[in-house]
């Protein structure tokens, strides 16, 4: 395979890139998804998911890293193509563990279960600890929301306590949030293990 042009990042089975016209449609169609907006407090509507879109791409163009957006190029799997986004992103509210660098991903209902966001994660990590040469990253999400919690689990992050996000309103019920927090020291000793999570390699 070619490489891929300069600040975009290839991996096994993904191709994390800058964004693209055609990718806002199949975008739109994902962040309008009950199912992948569950622990969200609503789906986007297209000019709010076109938004979301251009801020990340505009973030790459600022910083060289960000939330690229996730193409599915495996030519062994069921479907290929735009999947949503992967990588890092700054977080505009304030919280005691702000300012900080975040790993994150939002990926269409079709490309669950294939660890593609375990896969993209990684990547994301290795961009933010050898490039970007960040001390830590952290991750968060609803406290409800199991599925991203397992992921940061298996990119080897570590529980850092609760927070109620400052964005929702008190009683909302995905105001509780969980932190979890990955260092560039920790990173690197589970490198040198050839492991990246507890349940690594799976």
């Amino acid at each position: 395979m070619p490489e891929p042009p300069v600040g975009d990042h290839r991996t096994a089975r993904l191709l994390l890139r800058r964004w693209r016209e055609e990718d806002l449609a199949p975008f739109a169609r994902l962040n309008a998804d009950p199912e992948v907006m569950e622990h969200f407090p609503a789906p986007l509507g297209r000019a709010d998911s076109d938004a979301l879109a251009a801020r990340a791409d505009a973030g790459i163009a600022e910083r060289g890293w960000g939330l690229w957006a996730v193409e599915v190029v495996d030519p062994a799997a069921d479907r290929w193509g735009f999947a949503g986004f992967a990588g890092l992103s700054v977080p505009r509210f304030e919280a005691c563990f702000t300012p900080c660098v975040e790993v994150g991903w939002r990926l269409a209902r079709w490309a669950w279960g294939h660890g593609y966001a375990t896969e993209a994660g990684r990547e994301a990590l290795r961009v933010a600890f050898e490039e970007a040469a960040l001390d830590d990253v952290v991750s968060f999400t609803a406290a409800p929301n199991t599925r991203s919690r397992a992921v940061m689990r298996r990119l080897g992050m570590v529980a850092d306590g609760e927070f109620e996000h400052p964005a929702l309103p008190v009683g909302h019920p995905l105001r509780r949030h969980v932190l979890h927090r990955l260092t560039r020291e920790r990173w690197r000793g589970q490198c040198s293990s050839g492991r990246s999570g507890p349940d690594a390699p799976t």
